[in-house]
C-alpha cells in the first residue's frame, strides 16, 4: 500500500489498466448476464480493471432520446432494469473478481435526474432555482438537477449510498463523474468514511493539472488536456514541442501523487467528438502506444479491440458492430502484457525513472527510456506524417533490446549509424 496525497493507495493501482464497459451498447441484449460471457476474452487480452458506466436506474422525466442518459440517476441504491437485477450485478462482480479483475462503478455525485427518489423524500437535498421555484438545472444539461452540498444530511446519504455498493456487491472502487464539480471537502469526507470499509480505487473525471487539492484525495485522474491537445496536434499539424511541454506540465503542475489516466477514446469522446480514427487518423495507434508506455495507466473503451469505427449513440440503443474478429486485440494484449510483467511501466512509482535521449530528428521523434532497476522499456514514436532519420548514440541507453511486437527484431544500443522511421511509426523495445 502506498501513500497518495493524504490517503493510502492500494498497491495494485500502479500497475493496473482500465477497460470501460458500456453495458447498453455492448451486446444486443444490453444486460449484465450477456456481458458476463465477454469477460474471459477480456481477461485473456490482459484487462485488469473493469469500469462499468452507471448501473443505476435512469430518471424518466425530461429524459433524452428513447432510453435516457445513464448519468441521470433516479435511485442511487437500485439497478437499472435495462441491465438486469441486483442479483445479476452481484453475480457479475463475483465472476469478474474470480477471473482476477477489479471492478469499479461510475458514481454521479453532482446531480440526479428530475424524478430521483430524493426529490420526493428529501427535496431539501437539492439546490433550488429562485426564479422558477423548482430544482436547479445542472449547467447545460436540462435532464439533470443539482444537489446541495451544504446539506450535511444529503452528504451522509450520498456516502451511505456509495457504501451500499461496497458492502452489497463488493466493488473495488469508483470512477467519479465530473469530480471537480463536487466540493473537494465532500470527497475527503467520503473517502475517509468509506476507506474504513475497504481500500478502494478512486478515479476522478478531471484533469490532474486542474487542482492539486483534489489530487490529494483521488488516486488517478483523466488527462483531458492531453487528449484535446493531441487531437489539435494531429489535425492542425502543430509542432511536437506543444506535446512535450504539456508532458512536462503534467509533471510540474500535477505533482507525483496522482496517477495519470491516458486514453484515445471513451464514452464521451466516442459519442460526441468521434472515434479515435476520426480524431487521430493514421496516428491513432501511435497515440495508443504512448498511453500504454508513458507514466500512468491506460484506458480502453468498449469496442476499441474490434476496432470500432462508429460513434455509438448515447441516449438510444446502438450496439457495437461486433463481427467475431478482434483485429486489435493482439495489439492491446502485447502492450498490456508488457505492462504486467515489466515494472519499468509502473505508474507514479518513485523507483521508476524516465529519460529522454536525443534522437537528432528535430521536431519529429519522441524517444524515452523508462527504467526500474534492471528492467527497462525503450519507446520511439515518430510524431510526423513523414519519414524521420534518427540517431541513437546516447550512452545512457545501452544494451540489447527486443521489439515487443516483433520479438525476433533485436536492437543493440547505442547505435553507430542512423536509421529511418516510417510516418507515424511506433517502436517499443524491452531490455533483455
Amino acid at each position: 500500500m502506498q501513500q497518495t496525497g493524504i490517503f493510502p493507495r492500494a498497491g495494485w493501482i500502479n500497475s493496473t489498466n482500465v477497460y470501460e464497459v458500456n453495458v447498453r451498447q455492448y451486446t444486443p441484449e444490453g444486460t449484465f448476464n450477456a456481458f458476463f460471457d465477454e469477460m474471459p476474452r477480456l481477461r485473456a487480452m490482459g484487462v485488469e480493471t473493469l469500469w462499468f458506466m452507471p448501473i443505476t436506474p435512469i430518471a424518466q422525466q425530461h429524459k433524452k432520446g428513447t432510453m435516457g442518459s445513464p448519468y441521470a440517476c433516479s435511485d442511487y441504491t437500485a439497478v437499472n432494469p435495462e441491465f438486469g437485477t441486483l442479483a445479476d450485478f452481484i453475480s457479475l462482480v463475483k465472476g469478474a473478481q474470480a477471473l482476477g479483475f477489479k471492478v469499479i462503478i461510475d458514481w454521479v455525485a453532482n446531480h440526479t435526474g428530475w424524478d430521483h427518489v430524493w426529490t420526493t423524500t428529501n427535496p431539501s437535498y437539492y439546490q433550488h432555482d429562485e426564479t422558477t421555484g423548482t430544482f436547479k438545472v445542472a449547467s447545460g444539461m436540462d435532464d439533470i438537477i443539482e444537489l446541495d452540498y451544504d446539506n450535511a444530511d444529503m452528504r451522509i446519504a450520498m456516502i451511505e449510498s456509495m457504501r451500499y455498493w461496497i458492502t452489497t456487491a463488493g466493488i473495488d472502487g469508483f470512477r467519479c463523474d465530473l469530480a471537480s464539480w463536487v466540493r473537494v471537502d465532500f470527497w475527503q469526507q467520503a473517502r475517509t468514511a468509506l476507506e474504513e470499509t475497504k481500500n478502494l480505487f478512486w478515479l476522478a473525471e478531471m484533469d490532474p493539472i486542474e487542482s492539486r487539492e483534489y489530487m490529494e484525495v483521488f488516486d488517478a485522474a483523466y488527462t483531458w488536456k492531453w487528449m484535446h491537445s493531441t487531437e489539435d496536434f494531429y489535425k492542425k499539424q502543430l509542432p511536437l514541442n506543444t506535446l512535450t511541454q504539456l508532458l512536462q506540465d503534467y509533471n510540474d503542475r500535477a505533482g507525483d501523487h496522482p496517477v495519470k489516466l491516458w486514453f484515445t477514446s471513451n464514452h464521451d469522446e466516442n459519442s460526441w467528438n468521434g472515434t479515435e480514427y476520426e480524431k487521430y487518423g493514421d496516428s491513432a495507434l501511435l497515440f495508443a502506444v504512448h498511453s500504454f508506455t508513458w507514466d500512468g495507466i491506460p484506458l480502453i473503451y468498449s469496442g476499441q479491440e474490434l476496432p470500432n469505427h462508429k460513434r455509438l449513440q448515447f441516449f438510444d440503443k446502438d450496439v457495437i458492430a461486433w463481427n467475431g474478429e478482434y483485429h486489435m486485440a493482439a495489439f492491446y494484449s502485447t502492450l498490456l502484457s508488457l505492462r504486467r510483467r515489466n515494472a519499468a511501466l509502473h505508474a507514479a512509482d518513485d523507483a521508476v525513472t524516465t529519460y529522454l535521449p536525443a534522437t537528432g530528428s528535430g521536431e519529429k521523434v519522441l524517444a524515452y527510456l523508462r527504467s526500474n532497476g534492471r528492467q527497462e522499456v525503450f519507446v520511439l514514436l515518430n510524431f510526423s506524417p513523414e519519414e524521420s532519420t534518427i540517431y541513437l548514440s546516447d550512452p545512457v541507453v545501452k544494451g540489447k533490446f527486443s521489439n515487443v511486437f516483433f520479438p525476433q527484431d533485436h536492437l543493440e544500443l547505442p547505435l553507430d549509424e542512423a536509421f529511418v522511421m516510417r510516418p507515424w511509426q511506433y517502436l517499443v523495445y524491452e531490455k533483455g
